[in-house]
């Protein structure tokens, strides 16, 4: 069943469907007296910015409400049966692409490091395929660590929060509709939404690298004079060029924070349990990453570099 983006009270339907498909009147929610989802007249594109502003409405349209079946006025609506179905169908169409795409930003970070790879596409070798798919099945096998991780430790506090609940005897009106139609499988389907933030910033990272140096040749840094603080020059030191590493504060601050507000969403509980989730799954994807960088780097130093990148 949908729910309000606004207020996530659940709804019978999102939007009544008259003569055609573009003859429609959006529901109105009975708790908020508001639009129970506008995003289903926005075209993909908005939804794609506003997931990558992190807007909590549009997280609750897309993991709760895309693709369900409108009022027909003329017609009687008919039900979904196998929206559990479509939804893994869409995870695992999202965590091919995704992961394609993290392993081809893995492999232009670590190119410069690997002889046997050739920055130019047309003169790829057998050996620069194989270390191309050990990318591949490194991320593949860290992104299954990191959601097992993540589902193992959301199921756990999720029974915690309800055992609470039921001690202190809440009433049902006080459960909130994204628990209500809570379901396991929207944990993947959330972090797979999350990582496009993430994912979109390297990318562009790895076509339009930023000069490290200025014209002379010498990398950007703060001019010293300006600040007579010793503590405020070494403060303001770690965004010279040479010292601050984007790639790893996009991976592991910024993706960090995406993923916590997916589930924060999702799983509708404080901050601090969402944190402590994420950690298992952090956890859980670094031990992995530790017995897959010899194999996937091929060396002990390309490795680290691996290992410094393997934080989602």
């Amino acid at each position: 069943m949908p729910i309000c983006i606004t207020c996530t009270h659940p709804i019978s339907h999102l939007y009544t469907v008259y003569e055609s498909a573009y003859n429609l009147r959006l529901e109105q929610c009975s708790k908020c007296l508001k639009f129970a989802d506008p995003y289903v007249e926005h075209d993909s594109l908005t939804l794609l910015l506003d997931l990558i502003l992190l807007k909590r409405e549009v997280y609750r349209h897309l993991i709760y409400n895309r693709g369900t079946e409108p009022r027909k006025a003329f017609r009687k609506s008919k039900s979904n049966p196998g929206e559990s179905e479509d939804r893994w169908w869409l995870i695992l169409k999202l965590a091919c692409g995704l992961i394609i795409v993290d392993a081809f930003i893995r492999w232009a970070q670590l190119s410069e490091l690997y002889p046997q790879i050739s920055a130019d596409v047309s003169r790829w070798t057998v050996e620069t395929n194989i270390v191309f798919l050990r990318i591949i099945v490194g991320c593949l096998i860290e992104t299954v660590a990191f959601h097992g991780g993540v589902m193992f430790a959301s199921y756990f506090v999720l029974m915690l929060l309800d055992y609470f609940r039921s001690r202190r005897r809440a009433s049902p009106s006080e459960i909130s509709g994204v628990r209500q139609q809570f379901k396991l499988s929207l944990i993947p389907l959330t972090i797979f939404y999350s990582s496009l933030t993430k994912l979109f910033l390297l990318f562009l990272l790895t076509i339009w690298r930023p000069s490290a140096s200025t014209p002379g040749g010498s990398p950007y840094s703060w001019d010293s004079s300006y600040y007579r603080s010793t503590l405020v020059t070494r403060a303001l030191e770690i965004w010279d060029e040479d010292k601050l590493d984007r790639e790893w504060v996009i991976r592991n601050v910024l993706g960090g924070m995406a993923t916590g507000f997916g589930l924060r969403v999702v799983l509708d509980c404080h901050p601090v349990f969402t944190t402590v989730v994420i950690l298992v799954g952090w956890f859980a994807k670094t031990c992995v990453a530790r017995l897959l960088k010899d194999w996937v780097g091929g060396d002990e130093n390309t490795g680290d570099i691996w290992m410094a990148y393997s934080i989602p």
